[in-house]
């Protein structure tokens, strides 16, 4: 079974052979569609632009915007098929969750990983 791993879109280095979902609600500055080599953007399950605005990658509201994010993937209809997608897809490959946000540490595609990992278990 692969593995998911979240990679900053513009990093040079990225594993070539996973399974590629760009997971921001916006298109990454300066990317092309063929650069990005998606499989998927999954735009549906991004944080909602009120959430993503108000959260504005600013460390110290990272802890409430993960629990604001968790609830809206809670109650989105589009999250189970999200996570069966990704788990069918995991059976094949390691899936890459890919995201532009500057702060690697504090950002949705962290929260989204530690998501669906939970509810993959």
């Amino acid at each position: 079974m692969g593995k998911i791993e979240i990679v900053r879109i513009y990093d040079h280095e990225q594993p070539q052979d996973a399974y590629r979902i760009l997971v921001d609600r916006v298109w990454p500055r300066g990317i092309s569609k063929v650069r990005a080599k998606l499989d998927r953007w999954a735009k549906e399950i991004a944080p909602t632009a009120d959430l993503r605005k108000w959260f504005n990658h600013e460390d110290e509201k990272y802890s409430e915007f993960r629990t604001k994010y968790e609830k809206e993937l809670d109650s989105n209809p589009a999250t189970s098929e999200f996570i069966d997608s990704v788990e069918a897809q995991l059976e094949k490959s390691d899936v890459l969750f890919l995201f532009a946000a500057k702060n690697i540490p504090h950002n949705q595609a962290v929260v989204l990983k530690e998501y669906v990992e939970k509810k993959l278990k």
